[in-house]
């Protein structure tokens, strides 16, 4: 007889009595096992413990510690609760039998022992065994191929979500640099008045007749409460109707003063404010109402580009935060579509119109990094397709028991030959170093993962729709 297993298998024999051990002891090592004998239960959990075999051969009835005890102690242990026993017993009642399959006996075998209903036994749940430590030792490999998987997509879906932030980098350093810019021209007027007006403004205000502080203080109220901007052809014909105003009231200079009045924001003269005009001083008079109001119009300045820089900012980091939980949170859709309007004002800005249609929708349980991703690649993808230039459609809607989330483009639309394959991994249209392909393939991803799903429009020179299907409830 020979041994089908290519590395030899050990077996445990446990029995009190010498003879039935001599026994197995030769059936089973003439067919190439290695085997171990234990005489009472205690010696087998020893032996169990210090060899570790592979199968174990006990009997039932034994003194001291009975077969049923030793076969419960070794499989709550997890050290051993793997090791397939076969109870030997020449016991022919049923509930004893239940009694070891229920304590996690793998067979029976009854005494007195035939020789090939033993090697039959023992080698088909060798072979059991092996194979579900194959099974088991797959189902690690898996586990580790799944988890390299999971890594690997949260990696391409890192990358990705960097390769569009790198894309935004220039669009955001202009929306910083542009107010800041604003700032620095703004704390440079204020400081030139500073330095050259605020010594004289006391002597100033000493020297203003007192019967034209209340024209001066009106004229003053008048340009800091102007807030309407005009066009170039507006403010002309302003300067025309203070000229004929300034002229019929016989004030000379009468063009230097509508000049000035027109960008003080003034473009019709309170009939109070004509003395001051008149007066030998108008010229100072109304050049220091302008100065002041220029003061008043820097502090407004850096007073709107603090608040766009610190839109822009706040943006980013909403843009760029990571959900370290990793579980879902209660998030506003429509914020994180701002957030990502902002960080595109820039491309935006100067061809593109949007629109947006905003529906009253739930909170939606996300991951809001990761949505700002689709987000992001939605419109940059709409972007590129209109080439900056055309109208951007923004859509919420809830629909029973989902939101949806639309984003139109106006650019001349996605072929109907290649609209089954636009979410597959690497498949792009666009120019070598333009795009991976794995843009709308992670957007399918994320989407998924949040339980949804996304579908395309799109009709030959009327662009395109991408839409979102959210479920509100997790």
């Amino acid at each position: 007889m020979t041994n089908p297993h290519p590395h030899t298998s050990s077996l445990l024999i446990v029995d009190d009595v010498l003879t039935n051990v001599s026994v197995l002891f030769e059936v089973l090592g003439e067919a190439g096992f290695e085997v171990l004998v234990a005489q009472d239960g205690e010696e087998a959990l020893q032996r169990t413990a210090y060899a570790h075999p592979d199968l174990i051969l006990l009997d039932v009835m034994m003194p001291g510690m009975d077969g049923f005890e030793v076969c419960q102690r070794l499989k709550a242990s997890p050290e051993t609760r793997d090791i397939p026993v076969i109870f030997m017993t020449a016991l022919a009642d049923t509930v004893d039998k239940v009694k070891g399959f229920e304590l996690g006996a793998a067979d029976y075998i009854t005494k007195p022992f035939q020789q090939e209903e033993v090697l039959a036994r023992v080698r088909a749940h060798l072979t059991i065994r092996q194979q579900q430590q194959q099974l088991e030792q797959a189902n690690a490999e898996l586990a580790r191929a799944l988890l390299h998987l999971r890594t690997t997509q949260d990696e391409l879906i890192q990358a990705e979500k960097m390769a569009a932030l790198g894309q935004l980098i220039a669009g955001i350093a202009h929306e910083i640099n542009t107010p800041l810019g604003a700032i620095q021209l703004s704390v440079e007027g204020i400081s030139r008045f500073i330095k050259h007006n605020l010594p004289s403004l006391p002597h100033f205000f000493q020297q203003l007749p007192l019967g034209l502080c209340d024209a001066f203080y009106l004229l003053l109220n008048q340009a800091e409460t102007s807030g309407e901007l005009l066009t170039s052809k507006e403010k002309r014909s302003a300067r025309r109707a203070l000229c004929q105003q300034l002229e019929a009231a016989h004030i000379e200079q009468a063009e230097a003063l509508a000049d000035t009045l027109v960008d003080i924001g003034i473009h019709l003269l309170h009939p109070q404010a004509l003395p001051l005009l008149s007066s030998h001083n108008a010229v100072p008079l109304l050049d220091m109402v302008y100065q002041l109001v220029r003061l008043r119009q820097g502090a407004q300045t850096i007073q709107m580009a603090v608040d766009r820089a610190g839109k822009v900012v706040f943006a980013l980091k909403s843009y760029v935060r990571q959900e370290q939980s990793g579980t879902k949170v209660l998030s506003n859709i429509q914020d994180g579509l701002e957030t990502v309007l902002t960080l595109y004002h820039n491309q935006l800005k100067h061809g593109v119109e949007v629109t947006r249609r905003y529906a009253e929708l739930p909170t939606v349980p996300c991951y809001p990094d990761e949505l700002n991703q689709i987000w992001t690649n939605l419109i940059h993808n709409a972007l590129q397709a209109m080439q900056y230039q055309g109208h951007l459609e923004i859509e919420t809607a809830w629909e029973g028991t989902q939101v949806r989330i639309s984003i139109r483009d106006s650019g001349p639309g996605i072929p109907e030959a290649i609209q089954g394959k636009i979410f597959e991994p690497f498949f792009t249209t666009k120019a070598s170093g333009e795009g991976s392909g794995l843009g709308l393939d992670i957007v399918k991803k994320i989407v998924e993962k949040h339980q949804g799903r996304i579908q395309m429009r799109s009709v030959l020179g009327e662009g395109a729709t991408f839409s979102v299907y959210l479920p509100i409830q997790p």
